[in-house]
């Protein structure tokens, strides 16, 4: 049982910036907070930055006491929401964004650039099926409705 405990934890240790909850039903409003875990080597964040798939109907992000909030725009939609502070490289916190999901059941992926300094931790890959990407983007992996669900098995 320890040994596999230890096998766990490279993949924990890894995953620095996750998505939470990692699933949510299409077509919802869903808060999703983007967790990071810790800064960068011994540098406190100074900046996360998450963009946002197009396919989102809205974006509205959480602010943060103590934190500037930056929000680009392509047109009307919201394209990427970056939060500058100071988050000491032993502590972790959430960076939320409320969402109008997508109808339609598909895996979203947030690549999203943590700032330590002059230092930075992308988690910008987007694994391929079967792959273990080495710095994954958060993932949101929408479920069907339930007459979605229903729809698929007749």
């Amino acid at each position: 049982m320890a040994a596999l405990a230890l096998l766990a934890l490279p993949s924990l240790a890894s995953a620095h910036v996750v998505a939470d909850p990692g699933s949510a039903v299409a077509g919802a409003y869903q808060a999703v907070a983007f967790r990071v875990g810790h800064g960068c080597g011994n540098a406190a964040t100074t900046a996360v930055r998450v963009e946002i798939p197009p396919e989102m109907a809205s974006a509205r992000p959480q602010p943060k006491p103590g934190w500037r909030l930056e929000i680009e725009k392509t047109g009307e939609k919201v394209a990427a929401v970056t939060w500058r502070g100071e988050l000491p490289d032993d502590q972790f916190d959430d960076f939320a964004i409320l969402f109008k999901l997508p109808d339609a059941p598909a895996t979203l992926y947030f690549p999203t650039v943590q700032t330590c300094g002059d230092q930075e931790s992308q988690w910008i890959e987007i694994p391929q099926p079967g792959e273990r990407a080495s710095h994954p983007a958060p993932a949101l992996t929408l479920t069907p409705k339930a007459g979605q669900a229903q729809a698929h098995q007749h």
